[in-house]
């Protein structure tokens, strides 16, 4: 099932345009209302470089702050293979691509819907 996206949060859609409009790899975002009692949604995706999964989550910051004011919580940006933003209801996970397949979160909440992500491509 997937949620309208005239029904998401404005600030997780603004995350989500700004990874669509960047090009984030293999972008997903989960809804795990019901599921987990820390998050309502976790929007997984990664880059091919370094350097792209610091620009990926430096991107979603400044756009989510311009669009909605929210400002996140962040862990690891700045020479990582993963960079945490923690928007409270919803935790964004930029990744490098090998460090997207070691912890492989998308199959520990394989039951979760997914967003449907057409409306956020530009």
């Amino acid at each position: 099932m997937n949620e309208p996206a005239e029904e998401i949060d404005p600030v997780l859609a603004s995350a989500l345009r700004a990874l669509c409009a960047r090009k984030a790899e293999r972008l997903l975002a989960l809804d795990l209302r019901g599921m987990a009692a820390f998050a309502d949604y976790f929007v997984i995706c990664h880059g091919t470089s370094e350097r792209q999964v610091q620009s990926l989550a430096e991107d979603v910051v400044e756009r989510v702050k311009a669009e909605t004011g929210r400002r996140p919580a962040i862990e690891g940006l700045n020479g990582s293979e993963w960079a945490l933003l923690d928007y409270g209801d919803f935790l964004v996970h930029v990744f490098s691509e090998a460090g997207r397949e070691y912890y492989r979160l998308e199959t520990l909440w394989g039951d979760a819907p997914r967003i449907d992500l057409a409306p956020f491509e530009s």
